[in-house]
């Protein structure tokens, strides 16, 4: 399993990424175009809805949703380790949109901007406000029924969630690329390195299986009023099932807690869950900390990511870094003196 936490090779930008190459790839699908094209919301990849000629009388139908990748984040293997979860997923009807297949494949190369793209079927829908009972009721079992397909196999090109992946390697990166103030960078580091070094024998990487990885309420979609849907398994990781618990609810005071307890009552009608996961949560939250400004480094040079993210320039944002990693930290040692692990 490649443990590389951005690809293979280093990332390249494709903003000239043009129409008549995204109509172009499609077309070379079998499908016909219409030329109209809409971008669609992603900071990582590039994604369009793609208006297509059909006879239906489902107007879902008259378009499809493209997908190219970053070059450099995932490996042609990582992505068909996503792909075939998706398909997994699909065929026991478990609300996911699964890639379209075309002569039995669903990832292809463009030839022109040397992107691997697929596509993916228009399926309207949009991000529940919030969920109430019977939504975290629905939530939990479908997880479920998701985790126990992921139990089923191993994804063998997915990075593993763990301090060392998530943790470790960004730093490493971190302090190579001179990204924090030089006299914050000691603090930070030591900050990272405790946390990691406390955290890892809490992730038993024996029994981790294939999830979502990125299970926020941004990825969940209500078609009508009672399916939820799951998107984006962009980052699909092998780990433990509270990842996805988690993020799904990430919140930490009392009406989060009752909240989190329903799905995992919904979620163990399905599946059987190890209640001392519970003590990864916040590890893995400040994984994501660290995860989240190694990745905002990477992508520095795209315009898109200073325009969203300015904060990122000032030393004030490695300021409130450390703030974070350190509160992270007391929770952490507090939570583990409090309760053994096992």
């Amino acid at each position: 399993m490649s443990q590389k936490m951005w690809g293979d090779k280093e990332t390249q930008f494709f903003y000239q990424l043009g129409p008549d190459q995204i109509l172009d790839a499609i077309d070379n699908l079998g499908l016909e175009t219409t030329g109209r094209t809409m971008v669609m919301n992603s900071m990582e990849n590039r994604v369009y809805e793609i208006e297509i000629y059909s006879n239906s009388d489902n107007i879902s139908e008259h378009s499809v949703i493209a997908k190219f990748y970053r070059p450099g984040r995932w490996s042609k293997e990582q992505i068909l380790d996503e792909h075939k979860f998706l398909q997994e997923l699909d065929e026991e009807e478990i609300p996911v949109i699964a890639p379209m297949s075309f002569n039995g494949e669903t990832l292809f190369l463009d030839e022109n901007s040397g992107l691997y793209y697929c596509v993916f079927p228009k399926k309207g829908g949009r991000a529940p406000d919030e969920m109430n009972i019977d939504d975290l009721e629905i939530l939990g079992r479908t997880l479920a029924r998701l985790h126990n397909i992921g139990a089923s196999k191993k994804a063998e090109h997915r990075l593993e969630i763990t301090p060392q992946n998530y943790g470790l390697k960004n730093l490493e990166y971190l302090l190579d690329k001179k990204v924090i103030p030089p006299h914050l960078e000691q603090s930070y580091k030591s900050l990272v390195e405790k946390i990691c070094a406390i955290s890892s024998p809490l992730f038993k990487k024996d029994k981790f299986i294939r999830l979502h990885g990125d299970c926020h309420i941004g990825n969940i979609i209500r078609r009508d009023e009672t399916a939820l849907h799951l998107i984006d398994f962009d980052d699909m990781v092998m780990g433990p099932e509270v990842q996805d618990i988690w993020l799904a609810i990430p919140g930490i005071d009392n009406e989060a807690r009752q909240d989190r307890e329903i799905l995992l009552e919904a979620y163990e009608t399905m599946r059987p869950f190890a209640r001392e996961q519970l003590k990864l949560i916040e590890p893995l939250r400040t994984l994501r900390f660290i995860h989240f400004s190694t990745w905002i480094s990477k992508r520095w040079e795209d315009p898109a990511f200073k325009l969203h993210f300015p904060q990122f320039a000032e030393h004030h944002y490695w300021d409130i870094q450390i703030q974070d990693l350190t509160n992270q930290l007391r929770i952490i040692e507090q939570s583990l003196a409090e309760t053994p692990y096992y």
